[in-house]
């Protein structure tokens, strides 16, 4: 198998439970936001704003410094147990004290009342946080199968038991008669309301963990601490990246119920959220082949062709993200109806997102340069930078502009990151890539777009029937363009 039919044959793989559990969570936010108010979903959007944050420092960079010391080191099963023994001590650590002290976090947090959700997340980020490091492991050893098994039953856990508690068993209590009514009494309390999303997460974390035994029992638990040291200098700038990184991604929906009237603020929160699940796809696809990418990238990097490789990589990354990008645009008519109405106010920031995460996307590709050198607190520095951008122009924005100027302050913070990554990456480890046509790529997919806009029917169905022409033809100039040289790559 070529090297780009395998990234392509891994991105699938990995992309797989990615993909359908994405999915199948976006046919969720149907049932959330036609279930809850906004201000309900707010609150939903806040906790999980929160746990991506606490998600990368409890991993604080091992799972990249794990694919790094295992292409150095001989013993390649000391690295796995100094990183696994690592994270069983912190992520143990990290529950205890979360629930010692779960009132006060809950009151700080503005869920007051439910120091429960607490208690309960603490137990989430312990467990995933600690899986981290057996499903990199999986990645390292290109066990690509298992891999997408364990993820797909997590996902599969997590929406059976949301479809569960918020449809069957509301629907049955509801109900006047039905003969699971009896069941569904002792195990259902519609006081608990959005607590079911948390709780089927809580369930699905704890099981993939126990799916991960194998790989976990097998270890012998010991820290070598002349490498932990060295894992630990490798590692801390990019938790720093991370955590940097995260604010970029998800700061908004922290600020937003901050910085907004509080009678609006949870609604508006909601909203937001609900709509940025609107880019889904394009944050797939990107998730996806982080997945890939990562491990294929360290693999390769001693081959004499590698930046070649890397630079067509980044070609077809493009064409595909600017396809999701215009897919997504020139089906809105269809797709709004995936979010109830009270949220639809928000659908402007749909662009603007999809876009801020291609530009994510490159930065992602690029970002290789500073891994491979061994570099990565240039890694921060960028990331940093972009938090810098996210924090400033939020603070800024959102009392004025409200959630757009959170979608705004997203697109320029990514935009940013991706030129001076490019600038120094240009001058550490120079790819060349082929700008002319990454930036008519997706100068196509925007123009595409914008003449969609000023496309005036009666008819949905013609609208849409010209909207979708529009897309095969962005894909037909991309195949024309590259046929050749993809035929010559596989």
């Amino acid at each position: 198998m070529t090297p780009l039919k395998k990234l392509a044959s891994q991105t699938a793989i990995y992309g797989l439970p990615t993909i359908v559990g994405r999915l199948l969570n976006y046919f969720l936010t149907p049932l959330y936001t036609y279930l809850f108010s906004p201000a309900e979903f707010g609150e939903v959007t806040s906790a999980y704003a929160y746990v991506s944050f606490l998600m990368v420092f409890l991993t604080y960079g091992m799972e990249t410094s794990l694919f790094r010391f295992s292409q150095t080191e001989i013993a390649k099963e000391k690295v796995y147990s100094t990183a696994l023994s690592s994270l069983l001590v912190t992520s143990s650590a990290f529950i205890l004290l979360t629930v010692f002290y779960s009132g006060s976090i809950a009151e700080t947090l503005d869920f007051s009342g439910h120091p429960e959700y607490i208690v309960w997340f603490a137990f989430i980020l312990g467990c995933d946080a600690f899986s981290a490091i057996p499903f990199a492991k999986l990645r390292e050893q290109n066990k690509a199968r298992r891999f997408a098994l364990i993820k797909s039953l997590n996902i599969a856990i997590n929406i059976g038991l949301n479809l569960f508690f918020l449809w069957f068993c509301k629907s049955v209590y509801d109900s006047q008669e039905s003969i699971f009514k009896p069941f569904v009494e002792i195990v259902y309390n519609p006081a608990i309301g959005i607590g079911y999303i948390f709780i089927s997460n809580l369930f699905a974390s704890v099981i993939t963990l126990l799916l991960l035994s194998p790989e976990i029992i097998s270890v012998k638990w010991k820290i070598d601490t002349a490498l932990w040291k060295r894992m630990m200098r490798y590692g801390l700038p990019l938790l720093v990246a991370g955590l940097a990184g995260m604010t970029n991604e998800t700061l908004d929906r922290v600020l937003i119920p901050l910085l907004l009237p509080e009678e609006i603020a949870k609604s508006q929160n909601g909203i937001y959220g609900a709509c940025y699940k609107i880019a889904i796809l394009m944050t797939i696809f990107i998730q996806a082949f982080r997945f890939a990418a990562e491990p294929f990238f360290f693999s390769h990097s001693k081959e004499k062709d590698a930046k070649k490789k890397y630079a067509d990589i980044m070609k077809y990354f493009v064409i595909i993200c600017s396809g999701i990008f215009l897919g997504t645009m020139m089906n809105m008519q269809w797709i709004q109806y995936f979010v109830g109405e009270r949220f639809r106010e928000g659908l402007d920031v749909v662009p603007i997102l999809l876009i801020a995460n291609l530009f994510l996307g490159i930065f992602i590709n690029q970002s290789i340069w500073y891994k491979l050198t061994g570099q990565t607190g240039y890694g921060a520095m960028i990331t940093i930078l972009g938090a810098l951008i996210t924090i400033s122009l939020n603070i800024y924005w959102i009392p004025r502009i409200g959630y757009m100027g959170s979608a705004w302050a997203t697109l320029i913070c990514y935009a940013s990151m991706m030129i001076c990554s490019y600038f120094l990456g240009n001058k550490h480890y120079p790819v060349n890539y082929d700008l002319k046509r990454i930036l008519g790529y997706m100068g196509l997919s925007v123009t595409l777009y914008f003449i969609s806009t000023f496309i005036v029917t009666e008819s949905s169905v013609i609208k849409l029937f010209l909207n979708n022409l529009m897309l095969l033809a962005f894909f037909a100039v991309a195949w024309k363009m590259e046929k050749n040289n993809l035929i010559k790559l596989t």
